[in-house]
């Protein structure tokens, strides 16, 4: 995977879907010598990534907003030590809530896997039992998901999620009254598009858009925090265009 640096020296991984994101930025730090940086521009704040940096690597990563807010987030990322990181084999990535703010656990944990691939495996690390996550994953992802306690200590929780497939996603007895292509826009008014068309729909209405990558997180962040039923259907499955259709449920 190649992005190459803007005038500045910059990365601008905002043209990037988000799991990509994260893969080259995690890579670029894992080939980052001690003492050395580099600075991505991203279009929300990527706290998750920071944690998910530390989880992997250590205490050794240093992070320093240039920017905040907007369109246009700006972070110089700094390899303090050397470090071996966690090399994985039966999950696809790591998030030590122990290194965590207790107020930013649903940011990282969520963000993160609204990014995983099907049939992939997140391991959480806390020192006690995440019990809030796994009352919104009962709540928001029933059927959808696997939810394993590995361990269970006085001081350490480790659990294991595995998001499951559930596609095939479809409804009846509705009307479109929208359609529009997202991919003109950048990623941030791509949001803004949709949160917008869904807010302006009523219940047995349904809008349809085109994106230009699989645009599933966007899912799994409605279902966790959208407190009207709705139904998400592939109309079109890529590789260069993906079609849904979002149905605002009765109830």
């Amino acid at each position: 995977m190649i992005l190459e640096k803007n005038t500045a020296g910059e990365l601008d991984v905002r043209e990037l879907i988000p799991i990509k994101r994260h893969e080259l930025l995690i890579k670029l730090f894992k080939d980052l010598p001690v003492g050395d940086d580099f600075v991505f521009i991203n279009d929300h704040d990527p706290l998750p990534l920071f944690y998910e940096l530390r989880s992997i690597y250590g205490d050794v990563v240093g992070w320093e907003y240039l920017n905040r807010g907007g369109r246009e987030w700006k972070v110089e990322v700094t390899r303090l030590e050397e470090s071996k990181g966690i090399e994985f084999e039966d999950i696809s990535t790591l998030l030590d809530l122990r290194k965590a703010d207790p107020k930013d656990w649903k940011q990282i944990v969520f963000h993160r896997y609204g990014m995983m691939e099907q049939n992939t495996t997140m391991e959480l690390i806390s020192a006690e039992d995440p019990a809030e996550i796994h009352g919104i994953f009962i709540s928001k992802f029933e059927g959808k998901h696997k939810w394993i306690y590995k361990k269970k200590t006085d001081d350490e929780f480790v659990v294991h999620i595995t998001k499951q497939d559930n596609s095939g996603l479809g409804d009846d007895g509705f009307s479109v009254v929208n359609e529009f292509d997202l991919r003109p826009f950048p990623p941030t008014e791509r949001h803004e598009m949709f949160y917008r068309a869904f807010a302006d729909i009523r219940a047995g209405e349904a809008f349809e858009f085109i994106n230009d990558h699989d645009p599933k997180p966007l899912y799994y962040q409605m279902e966790a925090e959208s407190k009207e039923p709705f139904r998400w259907e592939y109309i079109e499955k890529g590789p260069e265009v993906w079609k849904v259709r979002v149905v605002k449920v009765k109830e």
